[in-house]
């Protein structure tokens, strides 16, 4: 994992779901732990948010949040 990834990561809207259009870091944690449970995608959008899973369990969040772009300056 490397800088641009995580960056990557934390940017990365959900693309379906009750969640759609929500940046991964901002999703809540019990909807991560229910991923968790059932399965991740397949893919880079599931090693993302297996990543996200990872940082809120362990309490990362806050130290993550400076990384977040604005939508109008986004590259995802």
């Amino acid at each position: 994992m490397n800088q641009s990834q995580l960056i990557a990561a934390v940017n990365q809207k959900m693309p379906f779901g009750k969640y759609a259009g929500r940046k991964l870091l901002h999703l809540p944690e019990p909807y991560l732990v229910w991923f968790h449970s059932k399965g991740f995608p397949e893919g880079k959008l599931g090693e993302q948010l297996a990543l996200i899973y990872e940082v809120k369990l362990n309490g990362l969040e806050a130290m993550l949040a400076p990384l977040v772009r604005d939508d109008d300056k986004s590259e995802i």
